[in-house]
């Protein structure tokens, strides 16, 4: 009877933990304004977050119209049309972030989910 209760206990394990993938929607961008403005605009510190236990790389968020006033080192935020590669493309691993100050506001549009 105990074996074939472990059986049901693994089988359960197995399938919940196929239920935790990770996914775009884990990213989160949050902005908090920083109370500085350059040229009028207010500045924005920007953090992105993957809020899964899944790295991600090759991150892009929406940012058509990117236009700036103040310099973003491109090895955390980099244009391309109109999305912009977050951390350089390199991973953004499970539940790390990275931060920029930015006077706009995007979306996450695409990434490359990891296998968990």
């Amino acid at each position: 009877m105990a074996s074939s209760c472990n059986v049901v206990a693994i089988l359960v394990m197995g399938l919940v933990s196929q239920g935790f993938c990770c996914s775009l929607e884990d990213i989160v961008i949050g902005t908090v304004r920083t109370g500085v403005e350059i040229q009028g605009k207010p500045e924005w510190k920007v953090t992105v977050t993957n809020n899964s236990k899944c790295a991600q790389h090759e991150l892009r968020v929406t940012c058509q119209g990117f236009q700036t006033v103040e310099a973003v080192d491109p090895s955390i935020f980099k244009q391309e049309g109109d999305k912009c590669l977050v951390n350089h493309g390199n991973a953004l691993n499970g539940f790390g972030s990275v931060s920029f100050s930015y006077p706009f506001i995007m979306f996450p549009s695409s990434s490359v989910v990891e296998d968990c």
